[in-house]
């Protein structure tokens, strides 16, 4: 029988830095490796006063991992960003459970997130639409998009 997978989440500064150490493993193995992007996986943000780290654990491994980052450029808005599970953990609602949750928590304000582009449609279900063209980021096909807060955007 499998374990089920707890939820958990963290402001940034109460996260220990072994805990710490395997979200961003977990990230750097999906995204860095896996999807062969080098990219600037430590920005700053994780550490933010603002910052809220979601995750699914299983058997003491984290499993499934988000980052939800507190905006204030335009009045209070959220991003969700660094959402990915481990290749053997797929397929078995962990993400839509982790970004269900980190959607409660963002209630009604508008929350944006940067797809890539093969998971728009996935984002859309969850109420997400774009919000300009697809672009390339660090060589991969992403689209913006947001949820709440105004008018939905149109290409011209």
């Amino acid at each position: 029988m499998t374990a089920t997978a707890t939820l958990h989440r963290s402001w940034a500064q109460d996260l220990d830095t072994a805990l710490m150490y395997k979200i961003l493993k977990l990230r750097v193995d999906v995204f860095v490796v896996e999807q062969s992007c080098p990219y600037a996986e430590l920005d700053g943000r994780d550490l933010d006063q603002d910052t809220r780290h979601l995750w699914l654990q299983q058997e003491g491994e984290v499993v499934c991992t988000l980052r939800l980052l507190e905006e204030h450029d335009d009045g209070k808005s959220f991003r969700i960003g660094r959402l990915c599970t481990e290749r053997g953990h797929r397929g078995q609602g962990h993400t839509t459970r982790l970004l269900r949750t980190a959607l409660a928590e963002v209630g009604s304000h508008a929350c944006r997130i940067d797809a890539q582009t093969y998971l728009v449609d996935m984002y859309a279900k969850h109420g997400f639409a774009p919000e300009g063209p697809e672009y390339l980021l660090d060589g991969i096909p992403h689209v913006p998009m947001r949820r709440g807060g105004g008018e939905p955007w149109q290409a011209s």
